[in-house]
C-alpha cells in the first residue's frame, strides 16, 4: 500500500498530460498533491475494508476534479491545526491548497456504504477564487 499514493500521483499526471488538461504549473503542483493526500489517507484508513480504491478524474469547462472512492464508511474531517502530534494533517493539507486555489471538497457516500473524498478546483487557479474549502464550511 505503501507505493498507492506515489503510483496514484504519476499515472494522474500522465493522465492530464496524454489528454491536454490545460493543468499547469502551480495548479499541477496542487492536483498532485491533492491526489497523493487523498490517496494515501484511503490506503492508510480503508485497507482493511478497501483492497482497492478508485480514483476519478474529470475535467470541464474551467474546472478539474478529482475523486478518491473506497468502501470505509468512516467520514474524514480535518483536524484542528493546533492539535499536537505529526500525523493526520492530510486534509488539512487539501483544504488549505483547495481553498487557495478557490476550490472545493466534499465527502460523499457511496450506494455500497464507502465514501467519495473529492476535490473540484477551478483551472484558472489562483487565490481568491469562491468556494468553502471544506465540507460545511
Amino acid at each position: 500500500m505503501d507505493s498507492a499514493a506515489p503510483r496514484a500521483r504519476s499515472a494522474v499526471r500522465d493522465l492530464l498530460v496524454r489528454r491536454a488538461v490545460p493543468v499547469r504549473g502551480e495548479l499541477m503542483d496542487t492536483v498532485l498533491l491533492v491526489v497523493t493526500e487523498l490517496v494515501a489517507n484511503a490506503a492508510r484508513h480503508a485497507a482493511l475494508l478497501t483492497p482497492e480504491i478508485g480514483i476519478e478524474v474529470s475535467a470541464g469547462a474551467g474546472w478539474i476534479r478529482v475523486a478518491v472512492e473506497d468502501d470505509h464508511p468512516y467520514r474524514p474531517a480535518a483536524l484542528d491545526p493546533g492539535r499536537l502530534g505529526t500525523g493526520g494533517r492530510g486534509l488539512l493539507l487539501v483544504t488549505a491548497l483547495t481553498r487557495e486555489a478557490g476550490g472545493v471538497w466534499a465527502v460523499d457516500r457511496t450506494a455500497s456504504g464507502g465514501k467519495t473524498v473529492w476535490v473540484r478546483l477551478p483551472l484558472s487557479g489562483g487565490p481568491g477564487g469562491k468556494g468553502h474549502g471544506a465540507p460545511g464550511g
